[in-house]
């Protein structure tokens, strides 16, 4: 009597499925934490640090900034003051030219002459990030100066022909910072929008390639992943602009920092709502896809 041998039980395929999708969904998730504000950063320095009109445009409003108004008219002071001996009268007029400076920095022709200055410094701030190591990242304000001497001048205000109109800066970033940003500024410079242009080629072929190989809840679960990488992508991303803007400030003297975090402010500004953005995306993308499966499944198990 013959016996038959007992059958062979299959793989459990259903775990090591499991454990596939568990692994790519991690995959995923890093990839979409890296790309996210490598995507962000790049653009930002394409089209907003290397674009002069779009640099311009970023620190205008700076013009009515109290910090910035304030070390203008400290600058201006201190270089007058260097030109003119009036022995006990010496501290009666520095009061007199810094409040007429601080009064002259809330007016229109200010403002003109701030745009000025920062559209010949984006020239110099560009140079300065290709530049030598060793070699500070400033803001040179001789045009405003400039500007501030000719208006006082005109209004008859006394010592002011002795304002000196000479390159006078402010530093944006120390030489050892400038030293550490400037490959990095290279390399986002010449990734250009296309980090931003691969993320969402690679999101769509994601998604599509779930939707097809394993249905609308293979989808919805794959959309999902994508919603938590951009949230966590969008916190990486503003971990690294909380971080770079401290590092930045560390080196400036005390005299700038005010004016320099002013600036760093404004030009981090794009970066900080693209923060909120992806933020926003990200959860929509990862709420919507999970209460879609949700309903999905209620559904599938009411017709069942």
């Amino acid at each position: 009597m013959r016996t038959s041998s007992p059958a062979t039980s299959p793989a459990p395929s259903g775990s090591r499925t499991s454990a596939i999708s568990a692994a790519l969904s991690a995959v995923l998730l890093v990839l979409l934490a890296v790309l996210v504000p490598l995507s962000a950063l790049s653009a930002w320095v394409d089209l907003e640090i290397d674009d002069t009109d779009r640099y311009v445009a970023a620190v205008s409003p700076l013009s009515s900034d109290p910090a910035v108004q304030a070390t203008v008219a400290d600058l201006v002071t201190e270089e007058a003051m260097r030109q003119i001996d009036l022995g006990p009268l010496q501290d009666t007029v520095r009061e007199f030219l810094h409040e007429t400076v601080r009064s002259f920095a809330t007016t229109e022709a200010f403002r003109n002459a701030w745009d000025t200055a920062n559209r010949a410094a984006h020239k110099a701030v560009k140079a300065d990030l290709d530049g030598d190591s060793g070699q500070a990242v400033t803001i040179d304000l001789a045009p405003v100066i400039d500007q501030v001497k000719q208006d006082l001048v005109r209004d008859g205000v006394p010592f002011a022909d002795q304002i000196p109109v000479e390159r006078t800066e402010i530093t944006l970033l120390g030489p050892d910072q400038a030293d550490e940003l400037r490959s990095s500024f290279r390399w986002l410079r010449y990734c250009s929008i296309w980090p931003a242009v691969a993320t969402l080629v690679l999101l769509v072929l994601v998604v599509g390639i779930a939707t097809v190989r394993r249905g609308l809840r293979g989808g919805l679960w794959t959309t999902a992943i994508v919603g938590a990488g951009f949230v966590l992508g969008a916190i990486v991303l503003r971990v690294l602009v909380a971080v770079g803007r401290n590092r930045v400030l560390e080196e400036v003297p005390s005299s700038d920092r005010d004016a320099a975090a002013a600036v760093v402010n404004a030009l981090t500004a794009s970066l900080r709502t693209t923060v909120w953005v992806v933020l926003a995306v990200g959860a929509v993308l990862l709420v919507g896809a999970v209460v879609a499966r949700v309903l999905l499944g209620h559904r599938k198990a009411r017709r069942g």
